[in-house]
């Protein structure tokens, strides 16, 4: 077998040279393949030196003038870490935060404090038995709020010691106007009370006057106020309730003995038997349908609606 050559180690020995004040000078595998790297101290320095092939970018290099042994020496600068995304992101989200808060904030007092918007004017629907300048007036106290401070509960508030009204509805029309709604009481006879005439509804509650009797056109309940107190009245109220316009308007009055006895009377002198107050919605249709047939000879005297499937004239 032949003599194998022997293999160069990976690291030199030491140069022979001039030694650098009990310095060893040892040369080291270095960043870069090939490159050698020297360590050089002595024990008046107290520090290693390393030079590197190159000069890595945001690094600078200065001359060393120490010894025989001249190098480059490597001085680092350090550069500032990027600001990771979630803490910049968390920052953007506070500040949209705040930011948002403000606007929302400006816009609220906008709202309920600029004078841009402040109640000016009032328009009045629905009213027939309350005039619109009885409601201008009881809602006087709103003129000049904003009208986002504005709702149906103010208004019915203020409307409250009316009798007339059963409710309101309120529609702001920006920049400073509302749009007042009423839904009065519907008058379905009338009391007399010495000289006056008074309008109730069917659960008996006045809501309003008549100058005289051909004015309120609604049957008159006999008996007076008192006719308010009596076991049949709100009977009788439920009967008229339920009358259609046309037929409320024909009759003149009227009356009951009994809770099973209603009887109408209308302004030509012709009388309407109801009986009691049950099927009122069938006898209502059935009395309707009767006054619009053509006049009889001889005319007659009496509806009798009691059995609203089987009316009955005389």
């Amino acid at each position: 077998m032949g003599s194998r050559k022997p293999r160069r180690p990976a690291v030199d020995p030491i140069r022979p040279g001039k030694p650098s004040r009990g310095a060893d000078n040892v040369r080291r595998s270095g960043g870069h393949s090939g490159d050698p790297v020297y360590r050089t101290g002595g024990p008046h320095r107290g520090a290693d030196r390393a030079s590197f092939h190159g000069t890595p970018a945001g690094t600078s290099r200065a001359g060393s003038g120490s010894g025989g042994n001249g190098g480059d020496v490597v001085t680092a600068t350090v550069l500032p870490f990027p600001e990771p995304p979630v803490r910049r992101r968390r920052r953007w989200l506070l500040v949209s935060v705040l930011t948002g808060l403000v606007l929302l904030g400006a816009f609220l007092a906008f709202l309920f404090l600029s004078p841009a918007l402040a109640l000016k004017t009032i328009t009045v629907q629905g009213n027939s038995l309350l005039t619109t300048d009885e409601v201008h007036r009881a809602l006087q106290p709103l003129m000049g709020k904003p009208l986002t401070t504005i709702d149906d509960d103010d208004v019915a508030a203020l409307l409250a010691d009316r009798p007339e009204v059963a409710g309101v509805g309120v529609v702001a029309q920006p920049p400073s106007e509302i749009v007042v709604t009423l839904a009065e009481r519907v008058p379905v006879a009338v009391l007399q009370s010495g000289e006056t005439f008074l309008l109730i509804d069917d659960e008996g509650r006045e809501i309003g006057t008549a100058a005289n009797r051909a004015d309120a056109r609604l049957p008159l309940i006999d008996g007076g106020t008192e006719a308010v107190n009596s076991a049949v009245f709100s009977t009788v109220t439920s009967v008229l309730s339920v009358l259609p316009a046309g037929v409320l308007t024909q009759l003149d009055h009227a009356s009951a003995s009994s809770v099973d006895s209603v009887q109408l009377q209308l302004l030509n002198g012709q009388q309407v038997f109801w009986g009691s107050a049950e099927s009122n919605v069938a006898k209502a249709r059935a009395l309707e349908a009767l006054l619009q047939m053509p006049p009889k000879d001889p005319p007659v005297k009496v509806f009798d609606v009691s059995t609203p499937t089987a009316p009955v004239t005389r």
